[in-house]
């Protein structure tokens, strides 16, 4: 018997200003005005997709003391932002990325409860932990934590907001009109959690929200990361969008599950994914190349070499050779609050091969950074790129995608409108949704449910 197609579940990831966005291109709108966000949201609602995705900046990132005015230039409030989405949407999940590090339980836990009751169930809280002394600087506590302790905080802050989303259990609230009552318990939302990283008590102001608890994402890809995600989270946001290594991540997640008393359908494992369609493949490559140099400027790439130099190579001709002098290794680095700077642990070492690389393909510079740096995952005509998903997906390299399209807001308009069809065509995406809420759109069991998805706060 052979084995029943897998249906795929596709989310959208916002396009903030970054090194996937080309915010030079004309067709290129805001990133902060509400009706980018409203475009956006309503295409991917318009397509059946599972959510919207935001991601977090909670500083802005600098290169030599001054602010990467290449990469993110500002970022709105996630909370205000999916709040004001949920009035102009009504199916589609509103995920967005809420730090651990900086912020209490109590917070957010009554903002997400909230969300989800204003959305109707559909919110969900992407948890993240925060790496770096620099973005702590903007909070009281100057926020560095070892990788340990992050995720020890990380986890019991994720238990104790559940207990705290579970103090009311759903049915307290009796509104009696004839005898004055409202409540049935006058306890209702009780709370007390005593541990290593929280000492708190007092009742929780928020009813049970249509979807109990929002859905609960996890983006860390290292052994604690992927604990993490394997104990506590109903879907991870995995960086492996090729084939070999997306199928090695899902197998070795997955498997992690059974200890936690876990299903393998309780843990769906979504990479992100970048795209460029053509009318043929041959079009399509063609444009991917546009992208990838609009994408890679002349300033980029000596931003982006810089990462590993560690120094100033403003005097560097971007289309010319790489650097004669060797980076400078220090705990001190030039760019401050990149994820990038922890990716060459050994620049040394980065830097002879990338100096073999350009000199094998007579590289310059800029040539090397657009090489050397994130490609599109899934170019093609969209029979091939509906093809491609779709074999990734039946062949367990992930559930699904969540997708990164490089213009604001208009960059998803092709995707929904050309690829979409033709995998509903093939039976494995929705033509509709199946229920009210994210986890119905997600096939995940209501935490309410016996023998459902009782994620620890434990």
């Amino acid at each position: 018997m052979s084995k029943p197609l897998k249906q795929i579940h596709l989310a959208a990831h916002f396009p903030g200003v970054n090194n996937t966005t080309v915010w030079s291109d004309p067709r290129a709108g805001s990133h902060i005005e509400f009706s980018s966000f409203v475009h956006f949201a309503r295409t991917a609602e318009r397509a059946k997709f599972d959510f919207l995705f935001l991601a977090e900046g909670l500083r802005l990132r600098e290169q030599g003391g001054q602010i990467y005015d290449l990469d993110v230039v500002g970022r709105p409030d996630t909370f205000t932002v999916l709040a004001a989405l949920a009035a102009v949407t009504e199916h589609l999940g509103l995920t967005g990325t809420i730090n651990s590090t900086f912020n209490e339980p109590y917070e957010v836990a009554r903002q997400f409860a909230s969300l989800d009751h204003l959305s109707g169930g559909r919110s969900a809280w992407n948890v993240v932990t925060s790496w770096d002394a620099f973005t702590g600087e903007n909070f009281r506590r100057g926020g560095f934590l070892p990788q340990e302790e992050r995720y020890s905080r990380a986890k019991e802050f994720l238990a104790t907001a559940n207990e705290l989303l579970d103090s009311w259990h759903g049915d307290e609230i009796l509104a009696d009109q004839e005898t004055g009552t409202f409540l049935r318990d006058a306890k209702a939302g009780a709370f007390v959690h005593t541990g290593q990283h929280f000492d708190i008590h007092g009742q929780f102001n928020v009813p049970r929200s249509p979807q109990g608890r929002p859905v609960v994402f996890q983006a860390g890809d290292s052994e604690e990361g992927r604990e993490f995600a394997a104990s506590s989270a109903d879907a991870i946001f995995s960086r492996y969008a090729a084939l070999e290594p997306g199928r090695a991540f899902y197998r070795d997640v997955k498997s992690r599950l059974a200890k936690y008393g876990r299903r393998s359908d309780q843990l769906l494992i979504l990479p992100a994914a970048s795209f460029v369609l053509g009318d043929t493949d041959a079009e399509a490559e063609e444009l991917a190349k546009e992208v990838r140099r609009a994408q890679v400027s002349g300033a980029t790439a000596i931003k982006h070499l810089e990462f590993v130099w560690n120094r100033d190579l403003s005097s560097y001709d971007p289309d010319g050779p790489l650097p004669d002098v060797d980076p400078v290794v220090s705990e001190e680095h030039i760019s401050r609050g990149r994820a990038q700077v922890r990716m060459y642990r050994d620049p040394l070492a980065t830097a002879r091969e990338w100096r073999e690389l350009a000199a094998a393909n007579k590289w310059s510079i800029r040539d090397l950074v657009i090489e050397t740096g994130n490609r599109q995952n899934f170019i093609g005509a969209p029979a091939t790129v509906a093809r491609t998903i779709n074999d990734f997906v039946q062949a367990d390299a992930s559930d699904g995608f969540i997708l990164v399209p490089h213009l604001t807001p208009g960059g998803l308009d092709a995707f929904a409108d050309q690829v979409v069809p033709l995998l509903q065509e093939q039976g494995v995406f929705r033509t509709e949704y199946e229920g009210p809420t994210l986890r119905d759109h997600l096939g995940l069991t209501h935490p309410d449910q016996v023998g459902g998805n009782q994620r620890a706060a434990s």
